[in-house]
């Protein structure tokens, strides 16, 4: 190492996305992950059957009702919730030893699981909401997806006014009109983010070798 470098030991930080569907959230937290060896996709618990593809612990942790309640109760989980009866939760004790080791978390989550996470973890917390840039684009984006039926699409329409009302309970928002600016963007937070004061856990060290008393 020169001697003009000093590596600074740093806290990891859960970096969460929300956004209503077809808004671009996949699309940028999956480019935002190619570009970072040192952030990595959280992985949910949930009581729902496996898929065929799919593979236990890399997918999601499948375990069953029993097990997730017993999570629950010992406060295991850093939010958690129940969508078309099943139960779906994050798991703290991997996520912690990531954020030990200096390594970033990434989470796709709602506004109420959002919530959660602000309750058990606010100052590793930091969110960001995506907004798309007009309402007419975002029903746009729905139906070039080719995914799902009008109606779907007229369900999700209804539901993104709801999601976009929690805008103002997000760290940072992003209005998505063009992919790689939005990109930009996020790693702008990313960068800042890392850099703040209270997660450099080495800056101690590093002030007191240049003499400085604390």
């Amino acid at each position: 190492m020169s001697k003009n470098h000093y590596e600074i030991l740093r806290r990891g930080l859960m970096l969460v996305f929300s956004s209503p569907s077809g808004a671009g959230k996949s699309t940028i937290s999956k480019a935002i992950l190619g570009l970072h060896e040192n952030l990595t996709m959280s992985i949910s618990a949930t009581t729902r059957p496996i898929r065929p593809g799919e593979v236990d612990g890399k997918d999601y942790i499948f375990i069953d009702q029993a097990k997730f309640d017993q999570m629950v109760e010992r406060r295991e989980l850093l939010e958690y919730a129940t969508v078309f009866g099943n139960s779906y939760g994050t798991p703290r004790a991997p996520v912690e030893e990531a954020l030990s080791h200096g390594y970033d978390v990434m989470f796709d989550v709602d506004w109420q699981g959002t919530q959660q996470l602000k309750q058990n973890a606010r100052e590793d917390l930091v969110s960001i909401f995506i907004l798309p840039p007009t309402i007419e684009e975002l029903e746009r984006r729905l139906y070039a997806r080719a995914q799902d039926t009008a109606e779907i699409v007229k369900g999700r329409m209804a539901k993104a006014t709801s999601e976009m009302s929690h805008w103002a309970e997000y760290d940072y928002v992003i209005i998505n009109h063009d992919l790689d600016e939005s990109v930009k963007e996020v790693e702008a937070i990313l960068a800042a983010e890392r850099l703040r004061r209270d997660r450099r856990i080495g800056l101690g060290g590093f002030v007191r070798e240049l003499g400085v008393s604390q």
